[in-house]
C-alpha cells in the first residue's frame, strides 16, 4: 500500500513545523517476591501524577511465579555454610529472561554496589527502559548477576530488609527528572549534587520568626547579589559537611579558573 499525498503532507509537516513530538514515557519492570510493595509512595504526589499521566509506567512481576517445584521455593542455602539464605539461580534466571526487554540498564540493588549519585540518575532518567532486581534474604546468586552483566547499585552504606525499599528511593529518585514531572524546571537545577554542591539555606515567610530573621540579602530584590549568596553558602555547607564532594568541586573550579 502506497502513502496518499495528504499524509506524505501532514508527515512533513508534523516534521518541519508542528510540534515536537513527546518524550517516549519511561518504562519500569521491577522483579521482586513483593509486587505488593509497588507503586506505594510513588503512586502520590508529583510521580503519581506522572504514572497517572502517562509519563512513566510500571510493570511488577513476582520472582516466586518462576519457581519450579510446588512449593515455589525461590531460595537455598549458602554453599560453604553460613547464616541465611540464597535467591536461586535458577528461579532469577528465569524471571530475568521473561521481563527484562534487553535494552536499557538491568540493575540490582545491593550494599556492595555502586553508590547512587545524581549522575547516575541522570542516566537512568534518560533511558526507555529499567528493569530493577531487589534481592531478598542474604542476596542473590553471584552466577546470574555474572551470567547477565547486572549493573549493582547501592543507595547508601547500610542495610535493608530487601532491595524494594532501595527501588523506591532509587526510581523516586529518577522519576521526578522526567520531562514534564516537575513544574518548575529551574528547582531541580538547584538543588543538592546537581552542581556538585549541596543546596543552600532556604527561608520562606515570616520574615522574622520568633526573633529570627531572613538574610537581608535574601530582600533586596538583588538577583545578582542573591545568586552570589547562595553559591557562597552552597560552597560553604559543602566545604563543612561533605569534604568528599568539595575536593571534586574544588578541583573543577580551580581548573576552570586556570583554563580563564
Amino acid at each position: 500500500m502506497t502513502d496518499t499525498p495528504e499524509s506524505d503532507q501532514g508527515t512533513s509537516s508534523a516534521v518541519e513545523g508542528g510540534d515536537a513530538p513527546a518524550p517516549a514515557p519511561l518504562k519500569i519492570n521491577i522483579l521482586t517476591l513483593f509486587p505488593e510493595t509497588f507503586p506505594g509512595p510513588l503512586g502520590t504526589s508529583l510521580a503519581g501524577k506522572a504514572l497517572s499521566e502517562g509519563k512513566w509506567s510500571l510493570e511488577t512481576v513476582d520472582i516466586r511465579t518462576f519457581a519450579r517445584d510446588k512449593h515455589r521455593t525461590v531460595d537455598d542455602s549458602p554453599f560453604g555454610g553460613g547464616a541465611g539464605m540464597v535467591m536461586r539461580p535458577d528461579v532469577v534466571d528465569a524471571a530475568i529472561d521473561a521481563v527484562w526487554p534487553r535494552r536499557g540498564p538491568l540493575v540490582y540493588l545491593t550494599p556492595r554496589g555502586k553508590v547512587l549519585d545524581q549522575a547516575m540518575v541522570r542516566r537512568f532518567a534518560a533511558e526507555p527502559e529499567l528493569t530493577l532486581l531487589c534481592g531478598r534474604y542474604e542476596g542473590v546468586d553471584q552466577r546470574v548477576l555474572d551470567a547477565w552483566d547486572i549493573e549493582e547499585v547501592s543507595i547508601g552504606d547500610f542495610i535493608l530488609s530487601g532491595g524494594e525499599m532501595a527501588t523506591l528511593v532509587l526510581l523516586d529518585a529518577v522519576i521526578r527528572l522526567l520531562p514534564g514531572v516537575m513544574g518548575n524546571s529551574e528547582s531541580g537545577e538547584d538543588e543538592s549534587f546537581e552542581r556538585g554542591l549541596l543546596e543552600y539555606p532556604l527561608y520562606t515567610r515570616p520574615a522574622d520568626w520568633q526573633g529570627r530573621v531572613v538574610p537581608e540579602v535574601l530582600l533586596s530584590g538583588h538577583h545578582a547579589k542573591v545568586a552570589a549568596w547562595r553559591r557562597q553558602q552552597a560552597e560553604e555547607i559543602t566545604r563543612q559537611r561533605r569534604p568528599d564532594l568539595w575536593s571534586g568541586y574544588a578541583a573543577l573550579k580551580k581548573n576552570d579558573f586556570n583554563k580563564g
